[in-house]
């Protein structure tokens, strides 16, 4: 389902930024994947989704490494929670199993039709070590590249957008020229709008409930574009263009 509220048209951007850990790379099934592997072994059942609001709630904690780091940290809370036994190969395979997780079955597909007619720039509160192994998956279709490593924040922080208007501006263009992708309300669709952005909403989660393992907005923010896969935006993209 593809819903276009927008006045600004497809064909009015050269750049298109992308939210990737949860937009474009499947953390929550890295997440269920790892965490289904753990409870196997120690004969335990879990509930996928009780585990990511787990995750999510610790997420919220002032104390929260760099994602995807944190998942040690945050695998200790899930294993408190949910009777699994907690030691340090357990932690470690929680941070390799999201390090490792794959994209979307659409995202390669659609990076590929939609760098066909924009400059896409990836942003993501991912550290550059894993999102050189999730830019490798989705085919390396990135102009530009933000992770926290280089930024030193994380989003909803304007300053991350900051860095990516300025890296635009000196290729001759600006925010305005952006349309900016992403599945999280909380990290980008919400900041977006703030920052006069135009947006487009994937809507991954659209036939579970809540929110998963994406921190939960204070307010939803109606964005400019929703689509319930990114491909939805490709198809969207190539019939504005007249192909």
């Amino acid at each position: 389902m593809a819903i276009e509220t927008a006045v600004k048209p497809l064909t009015a951007f050269s750049y298109v930024s992308f939210d990737v850990v949860g937009t474009l790379i499947d953390f929550e099934g890295a997440i269920k994947n790892g965490l289904a592997r753990i409870a196997r072994q120690a004969g335990v059942d879990i509930d996928g989704e009780a585990a990511l609001t787990v995750y999510r709630n610790a997420r919220y904690h002032s104390d929260a490494l760099r994602f995807p780091d944190d998942l040690g940290r945050c695998y200790s809370q899930i294993a408190a929670e949910l009777g699994l036994p907690d030691n340090e190969e357990n932690r470690r395979l929680m941070i390799d199993a999201v390090g490792e997780a794959e994209p979307f079955p659409d995202s390669i597909g659609a990076l590929a039709r939609l760098k066909a007619r924009y400059k896409l720039i990836a942003m993501t509160n991912a550290r550059r070590w894993a999102f050189e192994k999730y830019e490798k998956k989705l085919g390396m279709p990135f102009w530009a590249s933000f992770t926290t490593d280089e930024t030193g924040t994380e989003k909803p922080d304007p300053a991350f957008f900051h860095q990516v208007f300025a890296h635009v501006e000196r290729d001759g263009g600006s925010k305005a020229d952006i349309l900016h992708t992403a599945q999280s309300q909380y990290h980008d669709i919400g900041i977006s709008r703030e920052l006069g952005m135009t947006n487009a909403w994937i809507a991954r989660r659209h036939a579970q409930q809540g929110y998963g393992g994406t921190i939960e907005p204070a307010r939803f923010t109606e964005p400019d574009y929703r689509f319930n896969a990114l491909i939805e935006l490709a198809e969207t993209a190539d019939r504005a263009f007249g192909r």
